[in-house]
């Protein structure tokens, strides 16, 4: 029976903690004696319970996340009334400042905020052998990344071959973006590089392919990033599937950047740019620093220059944001030509320099997990309502690539944000979902919806666009029946 169980409810199976990994790399002695056991979100809180006191732990470390704060509540709830002497410890981003007025900052023993590796194998060694009290909160300082160990052999054959293999270079943001937790840590630091790359090899020898960073801004330092891209790309004929993920910041491309991006062939990167808005006023409100001109420039190069899978962000809600201000955003970026616009919708993360707004732009926000703008004042909650549901139909709509030809027909002379809104409000007024509409049906009410109140012949544009689309489709699914991709490549985020 393990001492020490970690767990936590990942948001789907495909993504595995790499906050628990790394905990459990650093515990020490105490590695051998440690359990890691994962759970999703359809799991039930009393069927995590019930797996996790079968190993008969005598301490618990468990993940808090804006996705799992309340199946975590249940959990622990659970598990101090049946178990009350198990320790039960409290990590992750929610650990920090979200707790401090929730119920499970009383439940639970302690909770660490900050990079737990080290204090949590103190934490471990103090409670388990010599028992001696400890805080209630425990503020865990920034780890020596030059001395920690790396998560990576923690990765099983099963995670290999079924689960995205998220990895790490760095940590933290020179950026103080006002939503963003990364604002309290703006100090960038590297792992080393040497022993990172052969972590890297030896995930690829045993069979890992798809590696999605969690760096904050791969592209800051471009030496230390070029290294890790020349790492792969010498590694693609003997690894066939390899498929890389980074978030970058889209006004920062080096020439020794960009030599590098154009070369990794189809299918193998994808790239997480984060515009999130387009008003120079309200970047300056939230201390967002951006060369929209350069930003611009660099998207086109990215698209026509590589052969990068483009993956773009937007936020609804920020402060001086309205709607007309969004929709000019939302365009712009859209004639951009990304193969994603992830529209999100504002959130507030306690601890973030956002909260010093949220009295002058009148904000309103949601009080539970996960936090989002309700209404400000320059946009109510019924238009908020209207543009949640615009933010998921676009999703099954456009960020799907299902559907090119058709909206760039229904677009067409057209602005894209507020076509797709008037779609976007029909759709729900049609429907009353926002989920579980089968793809069959929803490529009808595309045709419907996108059709309605236009002339016969726009019809017909439309009619033959949708055609198209639905042939590109069939074409797609023919050739996957054929030639499957590998299972990493078919789990991209």
């Amino acid at each position: 029976m393990p001492a020490i169980v970690l767990t936590t409810f990942n948001a789907r199976f495909s993504h595995p903690s790499m906050g628990l990994r790394c905990l459990l790399a650093n515990l020490d002695v105490w590695r051998d004696q440690t359990r890691l056991i994962e759970f999703d979100l359809e799991t039930r809180p009393e069927a995590a319970v019930e797996t996790i006191l079968a190993e008969n732990p005598r301490l618990i470390g468990c993940g808090v996340y804006v996705w799992n704060t309340e199946l975590v509540h249940r959990f622990a709830t659970l598990l101090k009334i049946l178990r009350p002497e198990v320790h039960l410890i409290l990590g992750g981003p929610e650990a920090a400042h979200a707790l401090d007025h929730h119920p499970l900052a009383t439940i639970a023993d302690h909770r660490v905020a900050g990079e737990g590796e080290r204090i949590f194998a103190e934490i471990c060694h103090t409670l388990l052998t010599h028992g001696a009290p400890l805080p209630k909160k425990i503020i865990a300082p920034p780890a020596d990344l030059t001395t920690l160990r790396h998560p990576y052999d923690a990765y099983t054959s099963h995670d290999l071959a079924h689960r995205h293999l998220y990895v790490e270079s760095s940590r933290g943001c020179p950026y103080r973006c006002a939503f963003c937790l990364s604002a309290l840590d703006p100090e960038v630091r590297r792992f080393p590089l040497d022993p990172f790359l052969k972590a890297m090899a030896d995930l690829l020898e045993r069979g890992g392919r798809h590696f999605k960073f969690v760096d904050r801004t791969f592209n800051l330092g471009e030496a230390h990033a070029t290294a890790i891209l020349d790492f792969f790309l010498a590694r693609i004929p003997e690894f066939p599937g390899i498929f890389l993920h980074f978030e970058m910041v889209p006004d920062r491309l080096t020439p020794g950047l960009k030599t590098r991006l154009a070369a990794f062939p189809a299918g193998t990167l994808q790239l997480e740019l984060g515009i999130q808005s387009f008003d120079p006023a309200v970047l300056q409100t939230i201390d967002r620093h951006m060369d929209q001109t350069r930003a611009e420039e660099n998207l086109r190069w990215l698209l026509t220059a590589t052969q990068a899978h483009l993956h773009t962000d937007l936020i609804i809600g920020l402060p001086g944001e309205d709607l007309a201000s969004f929709a000019q955003g939302f365009d712009r970026l859209f004639a951009l030509g990304p193969h994603e616009i992830q529209v999100g919708i504002l959130k507030q993360l306690a601890g973030t320099p956002l909260t010093a707004l949220t009295g002058t732009e009148e904000m309103h926000f949601d009080p539970e997990p996960p936090y989002e703008l309700l209404a400000n004042r320059r946009i109510d909650f019924m238009t908020l309502r209207r543009l949640k549901r615009f933010a998921r139909y676009w999703d099954l709509v456009g960020n799907s690539g299902r559907f090119p030809n058709t909206l760039r027909q229904a677009f067409r002379e057209r602005s894209p944000f507020y076509t797709f809104l008037a779609f976007s409000d029909w759709l729900y007024a049609t429907t009353g979902q926002t989920h579980q509409i089968a793809l069959p049906r929803l490529t009808r009410l595309v045709q419907e919806g996108f059709g309605a109140q236009r002339t016969p012949a726009e019809r017909s544009q439309l009619d033959q666009a949708l055609e198209q689309d639905l042939q590109h489709q069939q074409r797609t699914e023919k050739k996957t029946d054929h030639h499957p991709p590998s299972r990493q490549m078919r789990h991209r985020p």
